[in-house]
């Protein structure tokens, strides 16, 4: 493949991404013209306009930043899980409803994940480390939420399967760092 014709489907893909993300942010303004079902305000509408382009312009600057599959996949499923959790959580709640203030705890979770990216400065081993932290958050959390009589035990298992599987390609992103000529 040539240069040029490699460059066209980049900038392809990330049309497809970045277009996807917009046709999802006008879905809710479409339903809330046509059914008293939605009930979208500004705010929603803001709030949910970040919560898409954070992740996809950390996406973006992953992808620039390194041509590591495993670590691009990585990231892909953190960012995906990030954004279901924070999306689940303020749409509904993961404990009881949205106004529970044990789904603060979730929102925890991500701080730890977030802390420590920053702290091994966006390196695989560093990061592997930080969403197996994660992993371990989720669980605690979980926990916390069952003493106090929620069960919430599936989307916890499936939370901490999301960030160990992030962590495992992370760990695999560092070996291939690591074994890599200098």
């Amino acid at each position: 493949m040539t240069e040029d014709a490699e460059r066209r489907g980049k900038g392809l893909w990330r049309i497809a991404v970045w277009g996807g993300a917009g046709a999802l942010l006008l879905a809710p303004l479409v339903a809330v013209r046509f059914t008293d079902a939605v009930n979208w305000t500004g705010s929603d509408f803001a709030i949910f306009g970040v919560m898409l382009a954070v992740p996809l312009a950390i996406l973006e600057l992953t992808l620039r930043a390194t041509g590591n599959l495993a670590y691009r996949a990585a990231v892909v499923i953190a960012l995906g899980g990030a954004f279901l959790m924070t999306w689940a959580n303020l749409a509904v709640g993961l404990v009881g409803d949205e106004n529970n203030p044990l789904n603060l705890m979730f929102f925890g979770v991500l701080g730890v994940g977030l802390a420590g990216a920053v702290v091994a400065g966006f390196a695989a081993g560093g990061l592997a480390r930080a969403m197996a932290a994660m992993a371990v958050a989720q669980g605690l959390a979980g926990l916390a939420a069952l003493i106090a009589g929620h069960v919430t035990i599936v989307l916890t298992g499936i939370f901490v399967l999301v960030w160990l599987a992030s962590a495992g390609l992370f760990h695999k992103a560092a070996r291939q760092q690591g074994a890599a000529p200098a």
